[in-house]
């Protein structure tokens, strides 16, 4: 950790539309929070500044930067952390390489991506980029269980001005595959370690022959940790993913696989290869050696393989190859029917949480090649928590559509500190090199858990601490106090882990004396429960483990709300900090897509506004800061104000776009400053302010609205150029001279 002095409030830097729009959101913050003697300061958590942050050595003094994230995992282990969190790059191989092409061209000396180390100095720098790919940044700041849910002025104006829903049909064919032998959750097994048990454990790979290859040593879990183990058959897996794309066809559906190749750095982009090259199996049977000579990954997707291919001497004749494969294939579920990229082309590019609860919300349609919405089989190829999929579009097609304009909310307290469950399996995954057996052994000599596995299998081992499990039960008892609402743990005691954590939580609901305040669930029957009340107009709150918050957390806000982005988020940090996260909605890259190309900003940044509210009104109560309690209360205002008033961001040009919406916010939140009567001081400091965003409107919105419909440089995607950035966010002299 630096010995830099943490200010007030962090606002993290990070990626995409939410950096982007940040440059012009973050000055008038500062401006505002100065007024109540609070800083505000920043770390970079961004992509491009963990890959800077990784290679000191090979960088001139003024390119270096410190490690922010590590520094920011030491502060929320504090009492001192208030974060505000943006959502970040979890990068996805093509992602990292991006990015490092980008800095490179940029005159950072950064080393290549090594796809397949040899050397031992190239398994050194893979081993450097591989602590940055995927959910790097997460698990590291995640001290403390999540509390989410929608603010009351985002739901009442969803409720109002209800957004649209595709119609289902009781005929739709649209499906949810998954697998129901020989994947993650029919292997697993899991167990609470006793204080004999607990301590340190290593992971080893015992093959035929006996040769012991240590795959992990050094892990160590104290008492009351749950321990889990499991794997994927790849056989299993090869014939699952070939039955469905046969389905497909004969169903006359799109296919298309749901993953989560971000959180689940090392499993799912093994799984997405699988599906790559299932899908093209005539292809790789025939030109398998070749595609591999020339450094084809199938786990980074068809858009790689295709430029690959079109480097090789004989790349037009296996194109060809790859059109007829590709022509007699079921039709495939697309991210841009447009520019023809596909559900397969890129791994990170369809996202489990977040494309499912679209087409539930489009009447279980996904676009085809064609462009044409279409129904879909939605191949889910680990059973863990399909159900929830599953179910919910089983429900819609005996119901219909959800309505907005009446429907309840589901709120969610999530199990994910201290990197708890699968989301903190990754330095515990493995692909199996050979045939044999993968045990978990402890100091002892005892086996914890022990899998019989085959060459090409992936296995792994997860946990979940017990401080981390009891905070959540109690947080859980805490919210439903609150609210009042229909309270169910999504839990299933017929799944190991699952078994584990109620083995927990009864008894503290039943010491507390609130057992009858909670049910407990499996996700496929509390999906449907879940559904059943919100549909009445009434409440519940899902109280889920890590994966499932995850999941939840885009299900029903794209639901009830039509987007992710705009949940309240709060992670109250175990040792007594907090951290406000803007949201689910992720850093949309297709927004920068929009700017570069127009200069329109379309992200909506309610979700930083909300947090921004939680975090001044927590450092009220942390720091005796009366002043901090009024700006607070006043983002509140503002927020209902940018909701009332219609000043969210739109898609088109013309329209209202990120900047219009941050100037409309800071003149409501000056506004409501001025006008309340708790703090004279700020009444005072902000009339003027007030005023002269108030008669300069017209003025201000012209001059941000000067440069739209053409270009706009950034200088940049991954590490955008800071001058340029502000110069294309920030185009109101007069609005600036304001603000400072």
């Amino acid at each position: 950790m630096t010995n830099r002095q943490a200010p007030d409030i962090i606002f993290t830097k990070v990626d995409e539309a939410p950096q982007i729009a940040s440059a012009s959101l973050l000055p008038i913050i500062r401006h505002f929070a100065s007024a109540g003697g609070i800083s505000v300061g920043t770390r970079d958590i961004s992509l491009a500044g963990r890959i800077i942050a990784a290679f000191p050595e090979r960088l001139t003094a003024e390119q270096r930067q410190p490690d922010d994230l590590a520094d920011l995992g030491e502060l929320v282990k504090t009492p001192a952390a208030n974060v505000i969190k943006l959502p970040n790059i979890s990068a996805s191989v093509p992602q990292l390489v991006g990015a490092v092409k980008e800095l490179q061209d940029q005159g950072y000396d950064i080393p290549d991506y090594p796809e397949d180390p040899q050397t031992d100095a190239e398994k050194a720098i893979r081993a450097r980029f591989d602590a940055i790919k995927g959910s790097a940044v997460n698990p590291v700041l995640r001290e403390g269980n999540s509390d989410r849910r929608a603010a009351i002025a985002v739901k009442n104006y969803a409720k109002a001005n209800p957004h649209s829903m595709g119609k289902w049909s009781p005929d739709s064919k649209t499906c949810v595959t998954t697998m129901s032998a020989g994947d993650f959750r029919s292997n697993e097994t899991s167990v609470t370690l006793t204080a004999a048990q607990a301590g340190t454990v290593r992971i080893e790979h015992v093959a035929k022959d006996g040769t012991v290859t240590v795959l992990k040593d050094k892990l160590s879990y104290p008492e009351g940790t749950v321990v889990d183990a499991t794997f994927m058959s790849a056989a299993a897996l090869e014939a699952f993913l070939a039955e469905q794309i046969e389905a497909s066809k004969k169903m006359g559906v799109l296919f298309s696989i749901h993953l989560k190749a971000t959180m689940m750095k090392v499993s799912d982009p093994i799984i997405f290869g699988h599906a790559v090259r299932q899908f093209l199996k005539p292809v790789f049977d025939k030109h398998g050696a070749a595609l591999a000579a020339a450094g084809v990954d199938p786990n980074s997707g068809l858009g790689t393989l295709m430029e690959k291919v079109a480097e090789m001497p004989d790349g037009a004749a296996i194109s060809k190859d790859i059109d007829a494969v590709m022509a007699d294939r079921p039709p495939m579920y697309m991210v841009n029917s447009d520019k023809g990229l596909t559900n397969l082309h890129v791994p990170s590019d369809v996202i489990i949480d977040a494309s499912i609860p679209a087409l539930i919300r489009a009447g279980g349609k996904g676009y085809g090649p064609d462009g044409k919405a279409a129904d879909t089989n939605c191949v889910i190829p680990d059973s863990s928590y399909a159900a929830v999929y599953d179910e919910a579009i089983r429900y819609f097609k005996e119901t219909g559509a959800l309505d907005p304009s009446t429907a309840g909310t589901v709120q969610n307290v999530g199990l994910m500190a201290q990197k708890a469950e699968e989301y903190g399996s990754h330095p515990t995954t493995f692909l199996i090199p050979a045939d044999g057996t993968v045990r978990m052994v402890l100091a002892n000599g005892d086996v914890l858990h022990q899998h019989h596995v085959q060459a090409g299998d992936i296995w792994r081992a997860a946990s979940t601490r017990k401080a981390a499990i009891e905070d959540w039960v109690k947080l859980a008892i805490s919210r439903q106090k609150a609210e009042g609402y229909q309270a169910i743990f999504w839990l299933d005691e017929t799944r190991a882990h699952d078994a584990q954590l109620i083995a927990y939580v009864r008894p503290m609901l039943a010491a507390a004396g609130v057992a009858d305040k909670f049910q407990i669930l499996a996700p496929r029957e509390a999906t449907r429960l879940s559904f059943e009340t919100i549909r009445k107009g009434e409440n519940s709150i899902a109280i889920s483990g890590n994966v499932l918050r995850d999941y939840l957390t885009d299900l029903f806000p794209i639901l009830e709300l039509g987007t992710s982005a705009k949940m309240l988020s709060i992670v109250k940090l175990m040792q007594g900090g907090g951290m406000f996260e803007t949201g689910a909605g992720g850093s949309a890259p297709k927004h920068v897509q929009q700017i570069m190309e127009e200069n329109h900003l379309r992200w909506d940044s309610l979700g930083e506004f909300c947090a921004l509210g939680e975090s001044l009104k927590f450092l009220a109560d942390a720091k005796g800061n009366a002043k901090a309690r009024v700006l607070g209360d006043a983002v509140d205002v503002a927020t209902q104000g940018v909701l009332d008033h219609n000043r969210s961001p739109q898609g088109k040009v013309g329209q209202t776009d990120n900047r219009h919406s941050h100037f409309y916010f800071a003149m409501y939140w000056a506004q409501a400053l001025a006008s309340q009567t708790k703090d004279a001081e700020l009444a005072a400091h902000f009339a003027p302010v007030a005023r002269a965003l108030a008669d300069n409107e017209t003025t201000i919105v012209k001059e941000l609205s000067s440069g739209e419909g053409k270009p706009a440089d950034l200088g940049g995607y991954y590490h955008t150029d800071a001058q340029k950035t502000e110069a294309v966010m920030r185009p109101s002299a007069t609005f600036n001279r304001i603000i400072g």
